[in-house]
């Protein structure tokens, strides 16, 4: 699995010119599926993220966790994170997870995540044609591989 995270303090998703899912301070998340992305993963990456220190404390350094600040989390699923760009100029996808495999998977990182907050996320729609506007803060975008755990 492949998450995009970035540290928002307003986000929100929208299907056919409708507001799925909206947030304001927390993050916003994108995740690509891979075919041989399991519990390890969904487990190892929950984790990461709810705890991962990059809100700012009261000194202004970024020593606060998601759970520390009480934010929330926009999780927008993307398959083009697993995009094959070496050879010519049309990625492949090949990489990506089909939505038989990665719709449970997604839905497991969902309820992981729902389980570390202790609250619900927003979420978009798997596989749909979705809007998603957003204002980060800081910058602060990370990205995250669960399979470089290094």
């Amino acid at each position: 699995m492949r998450i995009v995270i970035q540290r928002v303090t307003h986000a929100e998703v929208k299907i056919e010119e409708q507001v799925h899912g909206s947030i304001e301070k927390g993050l916003m998340i994108l995740v690509g599926i891979e075919e041989n992305d399991g519990e390890e993963d969904i487990e190892w990456l929950a984790k990461k993220t709810v705890n991962l220190r990059i809100f700012d404390d009261e000194n202004g350094v970024m020593n606060r966790s998601l759970l520390d600040i009480n934010g929330d989390i926009l999780l927008i699923s993307q398959f083009t994170l697993h995009a094959l760009t070496a050879k010519g100029n049309r990625p492949s996808y090949i990489k990506a997870a089909k939505p038989d495999i990665a719709i449970p998977v997604y839905n497991a990182f969902i309820a992981a995540l729902e389980k570390w907050m202790n609250k619900k996320i927003e979420r978009g729609v798997f596989g749909a044609d979705m809007k998603v506007t957003l204002t980060n803060d800081g910058p602060v975008t990370i990205i995250i591989d669960s399979k470089r755990k290094e």
